[in-house]
């Protein structure tokens, strides 16, 4: 058998990696940079500095709050007492430094203006434990008494509004009156209106900010943008749902401002202000949310006509406000229909929706349709946004697969989320039906990755991939959009008389469209019918349910009996001439090397993985030629279980694929023809002969061809093969698509495994004295070994019987299974009690070696080995 050298890798690759290495380098420097960078930043002359020492924080019961410094505008820092202060409150991401000079100027003739930078805008201190609303109330607070200023005008911008509410509300002896100029404060009237759901769209935002600012290699740059993770933390830190309150508690004069065209703001928020407190006053501008900045003049003059009369005592209080006003104040929200988004805002849901397909497809598109149903945006922006993300996402992975090419697929981050298999599949698909599947992936959940990856690897025409792929996306976005649109709307219909309960039902519309989407879809094919019946039996059925699932009950039962017997760990005592009994991580090769003077261990070679590909597969050739074997032999882990990486290789090709890929040393063993048997086998010390406590009778799966139904299809019509179609879809990947001729069995499982597939029957009938008598004569030439699972083969049961005619493939040690409580006629209740007893025999057995001096592990070096995974 003659071994070819491997292809050289692909420059593209070389390419990729070199670009990592020098991306990390990049990044590493520019984190270094920013590390120095001082905070706060040296401010512009024209700025004022306080530094507020450590204290109290208002709003945070029993916290302090730290030392920070404070950079600040101040129209008159030597004023006489006697000048009335206004007190400017900038909102998010411009600091006051930023947004208020002309303002300042506009008022300072008759007022001493400060605006201060809170801290984490501008040139204040930038990192802080809090950014919420109360943090920063505390924080102007604690900047007053650092000035001195005992009475102050408040003014407050947009988000400035929150800070500036609490302050009014709870310091009213400190805040002569109140003017919120396009201010925010009502929760119920911002982006979908519910806190919890508003805080899941801004974290999306703050990590979205933090993966810009954190991974890219700006060099600081990005650090003086406004829009950085400190602006993103703000909104993230920020709850509204305390102000509604606290505004019908202000008692001071108010002025509300606001833009009459604001999309940020909506101007439905002022008019529910002016109703919360009913001593203000209500002026609509013409604008948007950057009125402030656009017109400064106009507004500084309605601010100082209102704080001219609060300060000369003709302002209203609330005590004297009308009494229709009053009652008004203390009526709950009505229903609000809000218009949809224009301009900027409108470009800020659109670029959010986008960006969200990149994560999930679906559930942006579900998030658009309720956007849609609030009124935020309208439907075809809805669709738009969400058309626009999933053409960008999809080909970007067209491209990335043109690009970087399948071997990308086996390196580290791509094979996170892609795997050779997927890609393998989704071959067989373009090869056999054509790009017509990229319409298909569109309806069929976690297949678009591969496929669309696949499609690139494959040389597909761009053009060929985008007409196939816009016609799916087209008839499925609008769908998907407008099917969430239309449940949100019912919901929102109600939403005055559930809003306490709203978060928990629009999650379960969520889920359900998103179930929607995975488990109705797949009704409309015959395979997305098959499929989900092979999920229905994996969960029906207790043979394949995850082991720790089973395996719960076994380990209480476990603890109890070491408890019982004042050692918890006497099972590991079971076999001594195993590593810690043979519980983790041991030496299949060392165990089968014990056997070996047995005489019926089938032949093997262990490769170790230090040695070079080449060098493993020379090893490979020599042993084949040592014993004259023929493919196919059988490669598996030196350390393994449950039949992992267990594969029969009849190829040199297949054979280098393996050992590329191989973590840990292998085994390289002869295939042994015939039926397979799992003979579960113990023998207490001292005792002169054992038991055989289970035998499973491994069979094998396989499909018969009918000459017109492809592969995939004949393992979806079988019902015992659909149960582990998924599985049986990646092993036969090459030949997926082909169609065996009528008659042909295709045999789906080569390796005795239930968790690869295989049918395990009990077979406890067929035990014979003679069968316990060979393998207790087996097992006396291991020194140590007392109770475990020998993996045989035989080519004649009735000469198995007899005592003979068998070959050991493995030996498994204490934490091996009696495999017949798979038995499909088994019941939960059996398998489980046969597990239990299965347990007590190896603990009693440990603790017959135990008295004999043999020492099992410590419940802590038991604990260290199984999290390391090996044997010590």
């Amino acid at each position: 058998m003659a071994f070819s050298t491997p292809a050289p890798k692909k420059t593209r690759i070389r390419i990729v990696l070199w670009g990592s290495l020098f991306y990390l380098l990049l990044l590493g420097l520019s984190h270094l940079l920013r590390a120095g960078q001082p905070d706060p930043y040296t401010a512009p002359e024209g700025l004022h500095t306080i530094t507020l020492k450590r204290g109290s924080q208002r709003g945070q019961v029993g916290q302090t709050a730290p030392p920070v410094v404070i950079r600040y505008i101040d129209t008159h820092p030597r004023a006489d007492s006697l000048r009335p202060v206004i007190l400017l409150v900038h909102g998010s991401p411009a600091p006051a430094s930023a947004v208020f000079n002309e303002l300042a100027a506009g008022l300072a003739s008759d007022y001493r203006v400060v605006a201060p930078d809170l801290p984490g805008f501008g040139y204040s201190t930038r990192r802080i434990p809090d950014y919420g609303f109360a943090s920063h109330a505390g924080y102007l607070q604690r900047f007053m008494e650092g000035l001195g200023l005992s009475k102050v005008h408040l003014v407050a911008y947009s988000m400035g509004g929150g800070p500036a509410i609490r302050l009014a509300a709870e310091t009213r002896e400190k805040v002569a009156s109140l003017s919120l100029v396009s201010a925010l404060g009502v929760q119920e009237l911002e982006l979908l209106g519910d806190y919890h759901l508003n805080h899941l769209l801004h974290g999306a935002q703050l990590a979205l900010v933090w993966a810009i600012q954190e991974l890219i290699p700006h060099m600081g740059i990005l650090d003086r943008f406004y829009f950085n993770r400190h602006y993103a933390r703000n909104f993230y830190d920020a709850d509204q749902r305390p102000l509604r309150a606290l505004l019908q508690e202000v008692e001071q004069p108010a002025l509300i401002l606001h833009g009459n065209s604001d999309r940020f703001v909506i101007p439905d928020v002022a008019r529910e202000h002016a109703r919360l407190i009913p001593q203000s006053a209500l002026r609509m501008v013409d604008g948007g949310h950057l009125v402030l900045l656009r017109q400064p003049a106009t507004m500084a003059a309605l601010i100082r006509d209102f704080v001219s009369a609060a300060a000369s005592g003709k302002g209203i209080n609330r005590a004297d406000a009308s009494p229709a006003r009053t009652i008004a104040a203390a009526d709950p929200l009505k229903a609000v229909r809000l218009e949809p988004a224009r301009g900027m805002s409108l470009l800020f849901y659109s670029v959010l929706i986008a960006l969200a397909t990149l994560v999930s497809e679906d559930l942006a598109c579900i998030g658009a349709g309720l956007l849609a149903a609030r009124g935020i945006i309208g439907f075809v922006p809805a669709v738009a946004a969400s058309l626009l993300g999933i053409v960008v996402g999809d080909l970007l992975l067209f491209m990335a697969g043109r690009l970087i090419g399948r071997q990308a697929v086996s390196r580290t981050p791509l094979k996170w989320f892609i795997t050779s298999e997927d890609v393998d599949m989704a071959t067989g698909w373009f090869n056999q039906r054509g790009p017509a599947i990229i319409i298909a992936s569109r309806f069929l959940p976690g297949s678009r990755l591969p496929t669309y990856f696949t499609a690139g690897i494959l040389g597909t025409r761009p053009s060929l991939f985008m007409l196939y792929f816009c016609i799916a996306a087209l008839l499925w976005t609008p769908v998907l959009v407008g099917l969430a649109m239309l449940m949100g709307q019912s919901l929102l219909s109600y939403y005055a008389l559930f809003q306490h309960y709203a978060l928990g039902v629009l999650l379960c519309i969520v889920l359900l469209l998103y179930g929607f989407t995975h488990l109705v879809v797949p009704l409309f094919s015959f395979r997305g019918r098959r499929l989900l019946l092979g999920k229905y039996r994996r969960l029906r059925h207790w043979e394949f349910w995850p082991i720790p699932v089973v395996y719960a009950p076994v380990v209480v039962y476990i603890l109890l009996l070491g408890i019982g017997r004042r050692h918890l760990t006497l099972f590991t005592a079971a076999n001594p001439g195993m590593p810690a009994g043979g519980i983790v991580g041991e030496s299949k090769s060392d165990i089968l090397e014990r056997l070996r003077p047995s005489g019926v261990v089938a032949d093997f070679r262990r490769l170790p993985c230090r040695l070079p590909v080449d060098d493993q597969l020379a090893e490979v050739q020599r042993f084949m030629a040592s014993r004259n074997l023929a493919p196919p032999v059988v490669f598996k882990p030196d350390k393994g279980e449950r039949g992992r990486d267990v594969e029969m290789i009849s190829s040199e090709k297949e054979m280098r694929l393996y050992l590329e890929r191989a973590q840990c040393d292998t085994i390289v063993q002869e295939y042994v023809p015939g039926r397979e048997f799992g003979v579960f086998y113990y023998r207490y010390p001292g005792q002169s002969r054992g038991h055989i406590f289970s035998l499973t009778d491994k069979r094998p799966i396989s499909v018969t061809g009918d000459g017109v139904s492809t592969l995939e299809t004949l393992i979806l019509k079988d019902d015992r093969a659909v149960c582990k179609a998924p599985l049986h879809f990646r092993v036969h990947r090459n030949q997926l698509f082909s169609i065996p001729a009528p008659g042909e069995t295709v045999q789906l499982v080569d390796v005795g495994t239930h968790a690869r597939g295989a049918l395990f029957l009990d077979a406890a009938d067929l035990v014979t004295d003679a069968m316990t008598a060979a393998f207790d004569a087996v097992s006396r030439h291991f020194d140590g070994f007392y109770f475990g699972r020998y993996d045989i083969r035989t080519a004649s049961v009735e000469v198995f019987q007899s005592g003979g005619g068998f070959k050991v493939l493995e030996l498994n040690g204490v934490t091996s299974e009696a495999t017949h409580i798979y038995d499909p006629g088994n019941s939960l209740i059996s398998g489980l009690r046969d597990l239990m007893r299965q347990w007590k025999i190896a603990i009693e057995i440990g603790q017959h070696n135990r008295r004999k001096g043999v020492r099992p592990l410590s419940a802590t070096a038991f604990l260290k080995l199984v999290l390391a995974g090996g044997v010590p």
